[in-house]
């Protein structure tokens, strides 16, 4: 039986798994058909392995639904909530400008170039940059698992409300929130040794006073050759928004030397 023959016996005996016991969506019926109509077979059997895998316990309702992925809110079986987030396999677009952010980072050498390999890749870069922002210490979503075009984190928010994005919602206090902000985007480049390449107020939101950096996938070592370009970038983008806000930022040659360490105080 060839590889591909495999793959479809299996992918029908999941089929009739799933209509025999209802497996996928527990009371959730209507959802679970817009997830059948969106997503394909595949991203339907990785679905699946992560249920069985008990991973995910309950999959409910989409919280987010962009361009590349869309997020669902989903349940552990503690209880605990589960962000789950898959990008979709046929975006042809979105897959050319995924290649310059894999391409020249040692842990993907190999990159199958099919759209679906590569976005698969990109799946597993945002687990591993998630891995890197946890063990630093920068308040992120926590990386659950992985599989295929799937990852699963841990929700910031509560009872599938999702957090305010910071374009969303002003901070109480801008100045406070634009400090601990600069100080979570220097433990990235300090201690995780990425780089954003992509931060502003669309992908962080704002929990319990205090900003969450989200979205990832397209971050970047900082030996990789692209990281300065995006380091600065990123500096340019905060300090535009809270200068916006009337916060005094800190000069951008500054404050990027600060956050990559380079220097010990800011003026």
């Amino acid at each position: 039986m060839s590889d591909h023959e495999h793959v479809e016996k299996k992918a029908e005996s999941l089929e009739r798994r799933h209509e025999e016991e209802n497996l996928m969506l527990r009371k959730r019926q209507e959802e679970y058909r817009v997830i059948e109509e969106v997503f394909d077979r595949l991203t339907l059997q990785g679905v699946y392995k992560l249920l069985s895998q008990k991973v995910i316990d309950e999959f409910h309702g989409v919280v987010n639904a962009g361009k590349e992925a869309r997020v669902y809110w989903g349940l552990d079986p503690e209880g605990a909530e589960l962000a789950i987030k898959i990008y979709y396999t046929s975006t042809a677009e979105f897959r050319k400008g995924m290649m310059q952010y894999i391409q020249g980072d040692p842990r993907f050498k190999r990159v199958k170039r099919s759209t679906r390999g590569i976005i698969y890749t990109w799946t597993q870069k945002e687990f591993k940059n998630l891995q890197l922002v946890e063990k630093a210490g920068v308040n992120a979503p926590r990386p659950i698992a992985f599989n295929r075009n799937i990852l699963v984190m841990t929700f910031i928010g509560e009872d599938g409300v999702p957090a305010p994005l910071l374009r969303e919602v002003k901070p109480d206090d801008p100045t406070d929130f634009y400090t601990k902000l600069i100080n979570e985007v220097k433990l990235m480049y300090t201690k995780a040794r990425i780089v954003h390449g992509d931060l502003s107020e669309y992908n962080i939101m704002v929990w319990e006073g205090i900003p969450v950096i989200f979205d990832v996938s397209q971050a970047m070592l900082t030996s990789h050759p692209l990281s300065q370009s995006l380091i600065t970038r990123d500096i340019t983008n905060i300090n535009s928004y809270f200068g916006r806000l009337r916060v005094d930022t800190h000069d951008a040659e500054e404050l990027e030397q600060w956050v990559k360490g380079e220097s010990e105080e800011l003026s």
